[in-house]
């Protein structure tokens, strides 16, 4: 069965370009960062990629409008990742209905627990540290798929994937059937190779932004070194 290959990449003017490069390299999904001031879930690079955007002027309208134009130019699934914040002070069904508009798939919200808001429509996450109980309760909620952590902390590439990764696998896959894709700190084709062949598919955030700042050509082919990696 052919792996998932999931890239993030932050919201702003060259992020169109980034995603098809990005989707022509073998990316099935893109996830758009929607920066906020205070990411607890994310390390330093994801962190210094929404301090840019911020200060570049992309708030949620401009977010949005970079949604609909990244749409234009893929035709993978579309995922907006951000914060429980962001949702409060827009609103969150108008943030709902206006991201589905502009060619969202899903949603991301990175910490809002299951169970909170259980009409916002949204792919859950779950980690090591999770019980099974919390597990049930997100895969029944889940939009599509369920998100791995596969550490406890933040984003950001490690050295060697987390051996906590196999357990939440395992303990998942005996409560659920719907596909795991796994990500925080894989960030090279060997890690992605090695969280492939436990879960469904895998999440490449922070060193596809550090490649992303080389340009599309580089994205392109990091994206498809990984593709190659899991294939």
């Amino acid at each position: 069965m052919r792996k998932t290959l999931v890239i993030y990449l932050m919201s702003g003017p060259e992020t169109p370009e980034l995603a098809e490069a990005a989707a022509t390299g073998g990316a099935d999904i893109v996830e758009l960062g929607f920066p906020f001031s205070d990411p607890v879930a994310d390390g330093p690079v994801i962190r210094r990629a929404a301090e840019r955007a911020l200060a570049g002027g992309m708030r949620t309208q401009a977010c949005l409008e970079c949604l609909a134009q990244t749409n234009e130019r893929v035709d993978v699934p579309l995922v907006p990742m951000t914060y429980a914040a962001l949702l409060e002070a827009y609103g969150y069904e108008r943030f709902a209905g206006d991201a589905r508009a502009a060619g969202a798939a899903s949603l991301i919200v990175a910490d809002l627990p299951a169970g909170e808001r259980p009409e916002l429509s949204r792919i859950q996450l779950v980690a090591p540290t999770s019980t099974n109980e919390r597990i049930e309760l997100a895969a029944g909620l889940t939009d599509g798929w369920l998100y791995l952590v596969t550490v406890t902390g933040t984003t950001g590439v490690r050295e060697e994937l987390p051996p906590t990764l196999q357990g939440l696998v395992e303990r998942a896959r005996r409560i659920t059937d719907v596909p795991l894709y796994a990500g925080f700190g894989i960030g090279t084709p060997e890690q992605a190779r090695a969280a492939a062949e436990l879960a469904d598919g895998v999440v490449v955030g922070s060193r596809a932004l550090e490649t992303a700042e080389y340009g599309p050509n580089a994205l392109h082919e990091y994206v498809s070194s990984l593709r190659q990696a899991i294939d």
